[in-house]
């Protein structure tokens, strides 16, 4: 069997384009051989069905908490991509996946973390806090044969967007606006970041040669420009026809809905309110993106090339 890639989450908003770009990427070095191997919970899935039209691409169902060292050691992984859920069993989870990488004999491993700036172990949001606790654990000695990279990625500008993009949709159905809500606030920049960007340069970090060069690097990813919410505003205003007529800025009632329909632990939940703040403070701005992404892949994509995808469907 030949060595692998594995790609956990491939049909996901980030793991789509590392698996599109990975088998060029690979063709002249000396993975050049190797299979990559795409995770889905449905291999049916249209998306994953393209995914497996590429040569070099291997779909399978399998979910990815279930990996075991044995596993992966049957499947001969080498390299592997990992994007997380955010759920209060992240680290358990994710840690569990490590150690089986690492005893198996993984030599380098891509996550994606969250916005750098919250990424600390006194975040008020459970979540970065668990980012945090994962990077810390890959840097002790006892990993010292497994290089990694964490990708630190800016608030995706798909999520940011979706209310947006539904709003306009709605309005183009009824010709009745309704309120907009935004997660950004009214006046601070921030370098909001398409995940297809940030798939793609993952797929350019497991493509290098030689991984050691990476091995512990945080690397901060924002959009290629910021924008605040006046400016997402003054956006829907053109694709609606019209100014908007009720906006909400920092507009974070959808976790509320999400805690009171959660199983676990509510507070948890709640706690994500606080990811936002340190965005609404400045501190994600694109200018902040690391030396090292913008030589290797800067992201493109601008909020305004992702929001005309998602209403019209139509990619830039």
């Amino acid at each position: 069997m030949a060595p692998t890639v594995l790609v956990v989450g491939a049909t996901g908003n980030i793991g789509r384009s590392v698996v599109e770009h990975l088998p060029k990427l690979l063709k002249n070095t000396s993975l050049s051989s190797a299979r990559i191997l795409a995770l889905t919970r449905s291999s049916s899935s249209p998306t994953a069905q393209q995914l497996a039209q590429i040569q070099g691409v291997e779909v399978i169902e399998k979910n990815w908490v279930e990996i075991t060292e044995d596993w992966l050691r049957e499947h001969q992984v080498v390299r592997a991509f990992v994007a997380s859920h955010n759920e209060p069993t992240q680290f358990a989870e994710e840690g569990q996946f490590m150690v089986n990488a690492l005893r198996a004999g993984v030599k380098y491993v891509v996550r994606i973390s969250t916005t750098a700036a919250n990424v600390s172990p006194s975040q008020r949001a459970y979540y970065p806090r668990s980012h945090w606790a994962i990077e810390q654990m890959l840097d002790q000695p006892e990993f010292e044969d497994m290089d990694f990279t964490s990708l630190q990625p800016n608030g995706f500008s798909t999520m940011f967007l979706a209310g947006a993009a539904e709003m306009v949709k709605k309005f183009r159905s009824t010709g009745k606006q309704e309120p907009l809500r935004l997660i950004i606030n009214q006046d601070t920049p921030t370098g909001l970041v398409d995940p297809f960007d940030v798939g793609v340069l993952a797929a350019h970090l497991l493509a290098q040669e030689d991984s050691a060069p990476q091995n512990g690097k945080r690397y901060v990813v924002n959009g290629p420009e910021d924008i605040t919410g006046e400016q997402v505003t003054k956006l829907v205003d053109h694709y609606l026809g019209e100014p908007v007529k009720d906006v909400r800025y920092a507009d974070l009632s959808m976790i509320d809905d999400f805690a009171g329909s959660y199983p676990g632990s509510k507070s948890l939940i709640r706690s994500i309110k606080y990811a936002p703040v340190t965005s609404w403070e400045g501190k994600a701005k694109a200018d902040r993106t690391s030396k090292e992404v913008l030589e290797l892949c800067a992201p493109k994509r601008t909020v305004g090339d992702v929001l005309r995808q998602m209403i019209d469907g139509k990619a830039v």
